[in-house]
């Protein structure tokens, strides 16, 4: 006997739900509240306004890899206001809420104790010695900002933790779980792709002028630290080993702590940010070097990552069930199969953290 019409349209309808249903979760196209909640997290990008078209392609990287199930949102920040050509052509690469801010003055300028004249005249020494950004008057507030000041803006006071992400990068790898989840759900502070020896003709007196800190401030380090990573010798010297911070996640109560904030004020008043060439990458690596324990810091082994000039490829079942497209035993790129990238290799040597 056939169904009356009324309860076969009821199971049509259904199947299609039913159907529909299993897409959105199987093919990942949303993310779906309840079994993990989300956490209060963003990506933040510096970029200038002819940035977009680097960015589209670094969004599609993302996306595609991780963000369209999960729908975290993004702030972008630039030190002049965004173009509606640059916010239209970010807009729509993604259905997350998407935050444009302009970056205060006071955080992209010199403040009033440094000489400026004298500025100007290390920048021009530099730049004749070859130094990489070293006559580039642009490149040392992006990193003083990048260093102590970008998540003082207004718009990143709502988060909790935040995604670094840059024009011209790439995701290799899916990402198949939601990396701040696991980050909260461990304690970690701080988490990182590559490692990479520092230029030292960027930061000559960048370790003399830690060592001072260390020195004027040692009830704010704990007795139980990360610093081995940085300077086998207890403090003396530093090794150049830091994380490359074009890529980090990090818990945004590590910057805004007392402990942070000293150091970077400390080192701002130095004035290598604009004297010599610091950047945000050794100051960000030796603080967490600093206060944090290793267990708090951690090596994203498994997320296949490129930047221009270097990149971190999984391997193994990790780069196949990943369905990574990199090559992992390509020395030319690969960063821990360079000597560059002993760094990387040392973390995992570093001592665990002794337990009471």
């Amino acid at each position: 006997m056939p169904l009356p019409r009324s309860l076969l349209v009821r199971y049509l309808l259904l199947a299609v739900g039913v159907i529909g249903l299993y897409t959105l979760l199987h093919k990942n196209y949303i993310y779906v509240p309840g079994a993990e909640p989300r956490v209060n997290a963003c990506f933040t990008v510096l970029a200038r306004n002819h940035d977009w078209r680097a960015l589209r392609d670094s969004m599609r990287q993302i996306e595609d890899r991780f963000n369209s199930r999960y729908n975290y949102p993004y702030v972008f920040l630039n030190d002049k206001p965004f173009s509606a050509e640059f916010i239209n052509m970010t807009q729509s690469m993604t259905r997350a809420q998407v935050h444009y801010g302009q970056i205060p003055s006071e955080h992209w300028s010199y403040p009033e104790w440094i000489n400026q004249t004298k500025a100007a005249s290390r920048r021009k020494e530099m730049h004749e010695k070859g130094v990489m950004y070293g006559d580039s008057e642009s490149y040392r507030h992006m990193c003083r900002f990048e260093s102590g000041l970008f998540f003082q803006h207004p718009l990143m006071q709502q988060f909790d933790y935040y995604w670094r992400l840059e024009p011209g990068i790439k995701y290799e790898c899916d990402i198949n779980y939601d990396p701040f989840v696991y980050m909260k759900k461990n304690k970690i502070r701080y988490a990182w792709t590559i490692a990479i020896y520092e230029l030292m003709n960027t930061i000559p007196t960048l370790w003399t002028s830690v060592k001072k800190y260390m020195h004027t401030h040692p009830d704010l380090i704990p007795s139980t630290n990360s610093l081995w990573w940085v300077s086998r010798d207890n403090g003396t010297t530093y090794n150049g080993c830091h994380f490359w911070s074009n890529f980090e996640i990090a818990d945004l109560s590590f910057y805004r702590s007392k402990e942070y904030q000293t150091f970077f004020d400390f080192l701002d008043r130095e004035g290598g940010f604009f004297y010599e060439r610091w950047g945000d990458a050794p100051v960000h690596s030796i603080a967490a070097a600093l206060f944090l324990q290793k267990e708090e810091v951690h090596w994203f082994n498994d997320i296949g990552y490129y930047h221009p000039g270097w990149q971190h490829c999984p391997s193994g079942n990790a780069w196949l069930d990943n369905r990574c497209t990199c090559d992992p035993n390509d020395k030319s790129k690969t960063i821990t199969n360079a000597n560059w990238g002993k760094c990387s290799h040392e973390w995992e040597m570093l001592p665990d953290t002794p337990r009471a």
